[in-house]
């Protein structure tokens, strides 16, 4: 891959000239040219995913091999999660966090067993490689695997599509992850992704990566699918956008992933504590007291309600902000979520959103706006 040049220029994934050819149109990304959208469109793409399987380039995020005796150890001074109980051949949800216990970035960590796969957001890939190698013991060594792809193949015939060429992945559920190899090239693959569908995430060396790429998108049921409906799918299954949703001045407790800390580094766990932020964020938990928090919004017009949006109470009192915003294609409606005062966010609690002079009604709802359908056996 291309480096970014003192010019600035956008760095390119190896599947760049795929997406031409496919008709995509490319924006910039995170320090990449990215396709936003192919010929069928945000709509069809997103609907199309829910429907059969989309294909997305993820390779624009980091890719890092952790190595070394006490790696978990090292990980869990790091991040709230349980990371010296997770077994070999499986995946966990995590979160750098800060001294005042905000969020620096979401990831995924993996145990392959002999060492630690972790994926990091693209904005957030050099300073995540920072921050890990500022205090990484003398007996660990962090790589950057800058020579992989990373595909994401999401949707209903995700499995039927990608066990035909590996038939293992088939007997793989949510969270699970294997070394495979097809035709002679290896992979990692996590049966996991990021738009509530099944689906797997596929790493793969960069000099195959377009060849598996053609031998999937050959597939009647596989489409190429951009940013934009990968956007509106992650937000139909109530899941963040890191840069958004997420950031170094909101807690795990104040954006609703309470879920994502595990109860052995919680208050009476075997061990409590010990990452950044822990005293704030295990007071957050312990009091059940945070002045604001993330909440799903469903608009009662046709308008979307977007990134940015500023919500009210009936009263006229500004009480929140909205951080990410569509209209769901799956669920026909407008879909948020965004930030309120506590006070304000119950489930059915009507506010309003001004959007362009005007303050339209919308309700607190349940997330996922729609379920979501990891396979799980």
């Amino acid at each position: 891959m291309a480096d970014l040049t003192e010019q600035g220029a956008l760095q390119k994934t190896p599947f760049y000239d795929l997406h031409i050819s496919a008709g995509a149109k490319m924006v910039p990304f995170a320090g990449y040219e990215m396709p936003v959208q192919y010929k069928l469109g945000v709509k069809k793409e997103h609907l199309h995913t829910r429907n059969s399987a989309g294909l997305f380039d993820v390779s624009h995020m980091g890719q890092l091999l952790l190595t070394g005796d006490g790696a978990a150890s090292f990980l869990e001074s790091l991040v709230p999660v349980d990371v010296l109980g997770l077994p070999a051949g499986k995946q966990k949800y995590a979160l750098f966090t800060n001294e005042n216990g905000g969020i620096l970035d979401d990831l995924m960590i993996t145990n392959l067993g002999e060492s630690y796969f972790i994926v990091v957001n693209a904005a957030c890939k050099e300073q995540d490689i920072c921050h890990l190698r500022a205090c990484l013991p003398d007996n660990l060594i962090l790589e950057e695997l800058s020579d992989r792809a990373l595909l994401a193949l999401q949707g209903p015939e995700a499995c039927r599509v990608l066990s035909a060429l590996i038939p293992d992945v088939s007997d793989m559920v949510f969270m699970d992850v294997i070394r495979a190899t097809v035709e002679d090239v290896e992979c990692i693959i996590s049966r996991s992704g990021y738009t509530g569908e099944d689906g797997y995430e596929i790493s793969v060396p960069e000099s195959k990566a377009t060849w598996l790429a053609t031998r999937l998108t050959e597939f009647d049921e596989v489409e190429w699918i951009g940013l934009g409906a990968r956007d509106s799918l992650r937000l139909e299954c109530g899941l963040c956008l890191y840069g958004h949703d997420l950031d170094p001045t909101t807690t795990p407790v104040e954006a609703s992933l309470l879920w994502a800390i595990s109860p052995v580094r919680r208050n009476g766990g075997e061990r409590a504590g010990g990452f950044p932020g822990h005293s704030v964020i295990l007071e957050q938990i312990e009091t059940k007291s945070v002045a604001r928090k993330r909440v799903g919004l469903i608009g009662t017009t046709k308008a979307p309600v977007r990134e940015g949006a500023e919500l009210f109470s009936s009263d006229g009192e500004l009480i929140g902000v909205v951080t990410s915003g569509t209209v769901g294609p799956t669920i026909g409606k407008p879909v948020s979520m965004g930030y309120l005062d506590s006070d304000f966010a119950a489930l059915g609690t009507e506010i309003f959103a001004e959007v362009r002079g005007k303050r339209l009604p919308m309700q607190v709802e349940k997330m996922p706006f729609v379920p979501q359908r990891y396979y799980r056996g």
